[in-house]
């Protein structure tokens, strides 16, 4: 155990090094912690998000509805973009460092002997101060898999599965069937469980069924469509306990969004006291959503557009969406990939959509330089190489002219850096 008083950036530095691993799926030693804690029955209602993409936009719909219901909401989302604070939200308010910093001491001082990873350490900290702050709902999104994630050691009421895609191979196993069974390792017995995406694996609802969940498909047990396909068209639902007809189209863009903000709303007439927002609630609060570094938009004579795309799955949402969104002049592609990704899955999906490739070094334990990034795909014959994604940016900035687009991608550790360097 340590001890002492420390800065937020102290603390984070700590966890880094406690555990042997930066990522362990097991769930006995976070449990155990939790337990000493007392914090593995709350008072306030739960919902987990699972899924290989679509879990970001799927928490923002759930926290924006549930406050535009008059509800008090605890969000828990990882990786963070620009400060660690974003990952635990109180009604869309950051977490103070102060907050932080007491809910680490009292961790620490728990765990006795215990390791727990940076990823624990985090999950832990959330459901301590959504107790101090007496939320009466929590939304947490899972990290890696579900199963065996850390965010597995609370039962949720609701748990919501958005979609399954080939991603963490070495962690999750390498067909959609087993990473669908391990995603929905979420679900409890006897309660609720939606799934977002009308396409995904019948592995999914196979193992809802050996769990004993309630399972409510996207496609079977309800259904989302818009009124036309073009971008910004109003909606309407069917099924799973509500009826929503001339929505207003959700604020992120996408043709996924419809499906996602479907779940969010299915998701809170399962609750146990279940969240039926108004109209004229679920409007504003759909309408409100935003979500830095998924499809934002910089508008300017150069278009800029943010996009954490890091698997295959992901980059052919990004393509879509691109291809919806007509450029008058070139897109620039800026991308940093990590080198555990199937970088030749994602050249290939966005290639067709990219003039020009700029590809950027990554310097983290997992990251490639730009060199070693180009000899992955031959879709990056002819790409431009930056040492970073600061230098990267620089390069676009340069050559775009007016009427051209810039898209970063690829990772946050891609996008962060981008945002700042163009935010500041």
């Amino acid at each position: 155990m340590t001890a002492g008083p420390r800065s937020l950036d102290d603390w984070l530095q700590l966890q880094q090094s406690v555990h042997s691993t930066g990522i362990d799926l097991t769930l006995e030693r976070v449990r155990e912690v939790a337990q000493r804690l007392q914090l593995l029955q709350p008072k306030h209602r739960s919902l987990t998000v699972a899924g290989t993409n679509g879990k970001g936009s799927t928490v923002e719909y759930l926290t924006a509805l549930l406050r535009e219901s008059g509800r008090r909401v605890g969000t828990f989302t990882s990786p963070h973009l620009l400060r660690y604070n974003e990952r635990i939200r109180i009604d869309a308010v950051e977490a103070s460092d102060a907050e932080l910093v007491s809910a680490f001491q009292h961790i620490d001082a728990a765990r006795a002997d215990i390791t727990l990873t940076f990823f624990e350490f985090n999950l832990l900290a959330a459901l301590w101060v959504f107790r101090a702050r007496e939320v009466t709902h929590a939304v947490l999104e899972v990290g890696l898999g579900g199963r065996l994630d850390a965010v597995n050691i609370v039962d949720a009421d609701v748990a919501i599965v958005c979609s399954i895609g080939m991603d963490h191979r070495d962690w999750l196993g390498d067909s959609l069937e087993g990473i669908g069974r391990e995603k929905a390792g979420v679900m409890r017995a006897g309660r609720p469980a939606v799934l977002s995406d009308p396409d995904m694996t019948a592995a999914v609802a196979e193992e809802a069924a050996r769990i004993g969940a309630q399972l409510l498909w996207s496609g079977r047990d309800f259904k989302v469509q818009a009124q036309s396909a073009t971008p910004g068209a109003r909606w309407g639902m069917q099924g799973g306990g509500v009826s929503w007809q001339d929505l207003p189209a959700p604020a992120l863009q996408g043709a996924v969004q419809y499906l996602n903000a479907g779940a969010a709303l299915v998701a809170l007439a399962q609750l146990p006291e279940p969240v039926l927002p108004t109209a004229a609630q679920a409007a504003r609060a759909l309408g409100s959503v935003s979500l830095p570094g998924r499809f934002q938009v910089l508008p300017g004579a150069v278009e800029w557009i943010l996009d954490v795309a890091h698997n295959e799955p992901a980059a052919a949402v990004l393509a879509a969406n691109l291809r919806a969104r007509p450029c008058a002049g070139r897109t620039w592609l800026v991308a940093g990939i990590l080198g555990d990704k199937d970088i030749s899955a994602i050249a290939r999906e966005l290639g067709p959509v990219t003039d020009q490739w700029i590809l950027c070094g990554i310097d983290q334990p997992r990251g490639l330089t730009a060199s070693e990034l180009s000899q992955r795909a031959p879709q990056f014959a002819g790409a431009q190489l930056a040492d970073d994604i600061a230098a990267g940016v620089a390069r676009a900035q340069a050559q775009a002219v007016s009427g051209d687009r810039v898209v970063v991608c690829g990772s946050f550790l891609a996008v962060a850096p981008a945002l700042q360097a163009l935010t500041r």
